[in-house]
């Protein structure tokens, strides 16, 4: 009988996991736009361009024009977003961005755009610390 109790909870625990990664899925796909690089680079030359990577990895290498705001930092940060321009966000995947969109949304900003596959999949003009 304690067997089938254990399989019982970890069935459990693998459906609740299931149910809460189609939730936040869904919840990071209402919140921003994914844009593919060609889509990204029409727009983020009029819009506000933030890197939400560490300091190290940016300055390691970033999107020219890039601003640094990471991800940890974006809560004492946001005020230096506006609202009313289009924000293009960007991470090393895509994962911290899709988290910080929906961040920013939560917060009242609208136009949210991240870059497809992060930085590590762009081809575009980079700007390293020298």
């Amino acid at each position: 009988m304690k067997l089938l109790e254990i399989v019982l909870v970890i069935l459990g625990a693998i459906i609740v996991f299931g149910i809460y990664t189609f939730f936040m899925g869904t919840r990071m796909k209402k919140s921003v736009t994914t844009l593919s690089q060609e889509e990204f680079i029409q727009g983020y030359r009029k819009a506000q361009l933030i890197d939400v990577r560490e300091p190290k990895e940016f300055d390691g290498g970033h999107i020219l024009g890039a601003r640094n705001i990471p991800a940890s930092q974006m809560r004492t940060r946001m005020k230096e977003i506006r609202k009313d321009k289009p924000v293009y966000l960007y991470c090393q995947s895509g994962a911290r961005s899709a988290r910080t969109a929906l961040n920013l949304k939560k917060k009242g900003y609208e136009q949210i755009y991240q870059l497809d596959g992060g930085f590590r999949k762009w081809t575009g003009k980079i700007k390293t610390k020298s």
